[in-house]
């Protein structure tokens, strides 16, 4: 559920706190922070903004540097359907899955970025010891092979219902080596224990769910309930606090922030 907020009254609960500093410098860097924040808004899309609730502009802006400042790893890449990383994206640091870690594969040619790497095996022994296992199933994705996944797709079920459930070759999340599809890839996953269990704890990873359901006007795919992404624990924390848990809200907003902000 989005929360509906007025402009206005977010705008107005920064200026109140701007008025509250009573240092001349810490007001004048207020100032400057509102200024940059104003203008991502405006850049951001309706729903987007609409995800935002009422809060202390001060409070979001410390959890925006901290969550900033932890992504050393350069996780949170907006990457869609309109904001493609293109063909020369390849991850540095790419790590092979293997099989007799705390999850399971299916297949022999799975690999993640190495931050993704080391939370999936600490999530997946987590999991085994509430007596659940974590089947990876598809990983890190190039250029060259989305276009082969997507060609098959489109051949088999024609472009519009191929662009529903996957990205085109350069938009894919699995290209950035961060994401994971889990279980079955269907919607039958969702009524599974490890489903269950990614649902409620993922997020203490730094995984977050993609595509929600009831959200594919905005993310641009049908609900996806096996699909997780690494973002961080601190960017998992942001996203629920003031993006309604949506990760597209939250990474369009980042995508913005660091174009005004530089």
């Amino acid at each position: 559920m989005m929360i509906k907020k007025s402009l206005s009254v977010l705008f107005g609960l920064m200026v109140l706190c701007v008025s509250c500093k009573k240092a001349e410098a810490q007001q004048v860097r207020m100032e400057k922070d509102v200024s940059i924040l104003t203008k991502v808004l405006s850049k951001m899309s309706e729903a987007a903004r609409n995800s935002i609730p009422n809060g202390d502009a001060g409070d979001f802006l410390n959890d925006l540097q901290n969550v900033l400042a932890k992504d050393t790893e350069g996780l949170l890449v907006l990457c869609d359907k309109t904001h493609p990383v293109g063909q020369s994206y390849v991850p540095q640091d790419i790590i092979p899955l293997v099989a007799g870690e705390s999850y399971s594969i299916n297949r022999k040619d799975l690999s993640l970025r190495k931050p993704a790497y080391e939370s999936l095996k600490v999530m997946a022994e987590a999991a085994r010891k509430d007596g659940i296992n974590l089947l990876v199933s598809s990983s890190y994705r190039s250029y060259d092979y989305q276009v082969t996944v997507y060609n098959r797709l489109v051949k088999l079920q024609g472009q519009e219902i191929t662009d529903r459930e996957s990205a085109r070759p350069g938009t894919s999340q699995h290209q950035l080596g961060t994401a994971v599809d889990f279980g079955s890839i269907d919607d039958s996953y969702a009524e599974t224990k490890a489903c269950k269990w990614l649902n409620a704890h993922a997020a203490e990873y730094g995984w977050s769910l993609s595509f929600p359901d009831g959200y594919e006007e905005y993310t641009g795919y049908r609900w996806e309930c096996w699909h997780f992404r690494y973002i961080g624990k601190e960017a998992c924390a942001f996203q629920k606090k003031w993006f309604s848990d949506i990760q597209q809200f939250m990474l369009e907003f980042i995508y913005y922030y660091k174009q005004v902000a530089s």
